[in-house]
């Protein structure tokens, strides 16, 4: 079993047929409910709204950062998670990398391991390469793990916040959880 740590982040409805919209901070709380079925002794953060970043011509993000022990491979990890993605609308061919999404979730860490596999169509980098410089996964991450330090440098993650410039990152809603269980497999 490895702690492994995910990033989530939304900023488009999800329209399926006739139904309602589902807002992003909605799509936040089922992809939660989603996780904790498939991550054991699972916990989430507060969700943050955040400015865009990297494309700024776009709605501003709600992120949010996910924990919990995984069983399986990187790899599988990332095939379930893509999946949880899949089931909210994430259509990866149509939107750029940065760009606007119903539904993104990053594998940030998977325990102290380094992962570097350079795959065309799905690499996996952990710890997510970007993750040292992005508020919005630090400041939710250490919200439910305040002593966890980067796997690489050893350098805590609260010293590394502490180097960041203000990128807009503000509370939007304090959860315990935002899943209606929190399982202990």
């Amino acid at each position: 079993m490895e702690l492994v740590v995910l990033g989530l982040g939304s900023n488009m409805p999800l329209v399926r047929h006739n139904d309602k919209a589902l807002q992003p901070e909605e799509i936040l709380g089922r992809a939660c409910e989603a996780l904790s079925g498939v991550l054991k002794n699972f916990r989430c953060s507060s969700v943050y709204k955040t400015k865009p970043r990297y494309v700024e011509n776009q709605d501003d993000f709600y992120n949010m950062v996910a924990a919990g022990e995984w069983e399986g491979t990187p790899r599988e990890l990332l095939r379930a998670v893509q999946k949880i993605e899949n089931w909210f609308g994430r259509d990866r061919e149509s939107v750029g990398p940065k760009g606007p999404r119903t539904l993104d979730i990053d594998i940030e860490l998977f325990g102290n391991q380094i992962i570097r596999e350079e795959d065309a169509v799905n690499p996996l980098y952990v710890p997510h390469p970007l993750m040292n410089e992005r508020q919005f996964v630090l400041i939710p991450l250490l919200e439910i793990l305040p002593d966890f330090a980067d796997p690489i440098t050893r350098q805590p993650f609260s010293k590394i916040l502490s180097t960041l410039s203000d990128q807009g990152v503000e509370l939007w809603k304090h959860c315990k959880n935002l899943t209606t269980a929190n399982r202990t497999q």
